[in-house]
């Protein structure tokens, strides 16, 4: 069976390397990197007193893992703005946590080689719980400095309405 259906002739997995992140309905400039989405559903054992020695198994509670997204310093406060909606020095008493709007919903999309979305991630109730604005900074160092948000979240599904797309194909003349 063909791992892909549109086309039927690509045998490589998509790559890690072409990907965007939306919220608000606007992308986020910059980000370099994306944590994987991970679940885990915890195993519930039980039997009953006649049962086998081994006990059955069956579906527990399942948790989301944090999600962090990674990005150079610039000039842009979109990460400045979402972790200051969680908490926010000196706004006051009563005003430093924004609970109307805090939480987001955000898109994680990935594209092929030749840049067409192949598939999207939605990811459901995201709140800031991490914030790195400046990383360490060493005067010896030569490497980009990397802020980062660590989002917890209440769960994410596949975009089904995301399909693959037609790759291009061309000739020689």
């Amino acid at each position: 069976m063909a791992q892909f259906s549109v086309n039927a002739e690509r045998f490589d997995p998509y790559k890690n390397f072409k990907f965007r992140v939306k919220w608000d309905g606007r992308y986020v400039a910059g980000v370099s990197k994306v944590s994987p989405l991970k679940r885990t559903t915890s195993v519930v054992e039980h039997r009953e007193g006649g049962d086998p020695s081994s006990p059955r198994k069956s579906p527990g509670q399942t948790k989301y893992e944090a999600i962090t997204l990674e990005r150079g310093v610039t000039h842009s406060v979109r990460f400045d703005q979402w972790a200051n909606k969680v908490w926010n020095y000196g706004a006051g008493l009563g005003a430093e946590v924004s609970l109307k709007d805090f939480r987001k919903d955000i898109i994680i999309e990935l594209y092929n080689e030749a840049g067409q979305l192949a598939l999207a991630y939605k990811v459901y109730r995201c709140w800031v719980s991490e914030y790195v604005s400046l990383p360490e900074l060493a005067a010896d160092g030569e490497a980009v400095a990397i802020q980062s948000i660590k989002l917890e979240n209440e769960g994410w599904e596949r975009d089904t309405e995301v399909t693959e797309p037609t790759e291009p194909s061309f000739t020689e003349p």
